[in-house]
């Protein structure tokens, strides 16, 4: 990204799973990432967690950085840029931002014409250069822009170009995602030790059992459906375990979770 400088717009934790992700993948040095909040807890924990410069001013953080990512929640997104208006440079800032449900045209509305934006849609795995990402263009930001987007959330996992419509889809399955996950981790290994492991045990097998099904998955290029089929030998004991999945509503009741959190998403709008 050819020494461009980053700065925050809050300081919270997606903020700091992202910050940290990209400087630790060498898009950006700590010295060319700034963030902002009120919140002298969270700018302490955003400093220690990246290395990074922390303000409290707003102001500070746009004066310094060419990409601005807004990581504030989404009833102070609006307001926010308005506080900015005279300090944005339409030709030197790409606004990004991070805040669920509010849409592209309001924060357009909300600057000065021209101002470029994309809106994304991140997820906290950033941290370890595993996020699943998707990315919606503005009006007024060019190709360049996306393509600095792109690298910017690639370096932390992979990122997806949608049309904005679709982001309200990609909170509900991969923005709200890592809590389901983690439920199931958490499930597999409570199984686990009913059935005789050891906690610890139990959860690294649940934990590197997910990730190894989901690597198969973007590797091999298969339906997860065949691949769950390959593990099912007839009258094994995979079947069996996959007959209790399906009584106890496990399919419906995910389904049933990427659409409430998507209509929550669509809500906050």
């Amino acid at each position: 990204m050819n020494r461009v400088s980053i700065g925050f717009l809050g300081a919270g934790k997606m903020a700091t799973a992202l910050a940290r992700g990209v400087i630790n993948a060498g898009v950006v040095s700590a010295g060319d990432v700034i963030a902002s909040d009120p919140i002298g807890a969270a700018r302490e924990a955003f400093a220690q967690a990246t290395g990074a410069r922390v303000t409290e001013r707003n102001s500070e953080v746009v004066a310094a950085s060419d990409v601005v990512v807004i990581a504030v929640k989404p009833d102070q997104v609006v307001g926010l840029l308005e506080e900015l208006s005279a300090d944005w440079n339409t030709g030197r800032h790409l606004v990004v931002s991070i805040a669920a449900g509010v849409t592209l045209a309001r924060m357009e509305a909300a600057g000065p014409a021209g101002l470029r934006v994309i809106r994304v849609m991140p997820n906290t795995p950033a941290l370890v250069g595993a996020s699943a990402s998707a990315f919606a263009v503005g009006s007024s930001a060019t190709r360049a822009d996306a393509q600095t987007v792109q690298q910017f959330l690639g370096s932390v996992g992979i990122a997806l170009e949608v049309k904005e419509k679709l982001l309200d889809a990609v909170t509900g399955v991969s923005g709200s995602g890592p809590a389901y996950g983690f439920l199931m981790i958490e499930a597999l290994a409570d199984g686990g030790v009913a059935a005789g492991l050891p906690r610890d045990i139990a959860q690294r097998l649940a934990a590197q059992t997910l990730l190894g099904a989901a690597k198969m998955v973007l590797e091999t290029g298969q339906h997860p459906g065949a691949l769950k089929d390959a593990v099912c030998s007839p009258g094994g004991t995979t079947i069996e375990a996959i007959h209790a999945l399906e009584k106890g509503g496990v399919r419906a009741a995910l389904i049933g979770a990427v659409r409430v959190a998507a209509d929550k998403a669509k809500a906050m709008a």
